[in-house]
C-alpha cells in the first residue's frame, strides 16, 4: 500500500515538474494567403544562415567548414514551388554556390527537396525580428536552423535559438563565424 501511494506522489510530482519547465513552443509558419502561385511575401528574398543544432554534432557536420552563407527564396518557376540560392563562403575563403528548388505542400509550409525525397523541411516562427527557423529531417539527420535578414542578429536571438532547440534536446550546437564578407550570389 505505501508503494502504491509513494508511486502515486512521485507520478504526480513529474507531471508539477514537467508542466513547470516545457520548452517554450515555437510556432509553425502557415502559408496564409496562399494562392498556389507565390510564398507569403516576408519570407522571399535573402536570408543569412546563423546557426544549427542538432541531437548530434554529426548531424551538422556538414556546416563545419562553413564561414557563412547567404541564402535567396524566390518563387519557383511553376506553382507550388520556390527555388532557392545559396552561396557558401568556406573558412578558407572559397565561394561555392548552390541551388534547391523546394516543392510546397498544399496548405502549409513543409517543403520537399526537389530530388531528395527522403528530405523534409519544416519553417517555424522565430521570437528574433527577421528571423526564422527551419527544421530539416532527413535520412540519418534532424536539425533545427536559424536563418536572419542581418548577418549580425543581437545575441539575445542566438541565445533564445541554443535555449529552445537544447531544451527539445538538440544538445549539438553550431555558430557560423561570419568573419568574412559573405560572396556575391549569382544570379543564375
Amino acid at each position: 500500500m505505501f508503494h502504491h501511494i509513494w508511486a502515486a506522489l512521485l507520478y504526480l510530482y513529474g507531471i508539477l515538474l514537467n508542466s513547470i519547465y516545457q520548452c517554450p513552443e515555437h510556432n509553425q509558419l502557415t502559408t496564409e494567403g496562399m494562392d498556389g502561385k507565390e510564398f507569403p511575401e516576408p519570407h522571399l528574398g535573402q536570408w543569412y544562415f546563423i546557426a544549427g543544432a542538432a541531437p548530434t554534432k554529426e548531424e551538422l557536420a556538414t556546416f563545419d567548414p562553413v564561414d557563412n552563407i547567404v541564402f535567396n527564396m524566390a518563387v519557383g518557376s511553376a506553382p507550388m514551388q520556390l527555388q532557392l540560392r545559396a552561396t557558401i563562403r568556406t573558412k578558407n575563403g572559397l565561394c561555392v554556390p548552390r541551388k534547391w528548388i523546394y516543392h510546397l505542400s498544399d496548405g502549409s509550409t513543409d517543403l520537399r527537396t526537389e530530388g531528395r525525397p527522403d528530405m523534409k523541411t519544416k519553417l517555424f516562427s522565430s521570437a528574433c525580428p527577421g528571423g526564422i527557423m527551419l527544421k530539416e529531417t532527413g535520412q540519418g539527420y534532424q536539425r533545427f536552423l536559424l536563418y536572419n535578414r542581418s548577418p549580425h542578429p543581437p545575441e539575445k536571438c542566438v541565445e533564445e535559438f541554443q535555449s529552445l532547440t537544447s531544451c527539445l534536446d538538440f544538445k549539438a550546437f553550431l555558430l557560423t563565424p561570419r568573419n568574412q564578407d559573405a560572396c556575391e550570389l549569382s544570379s543564375n
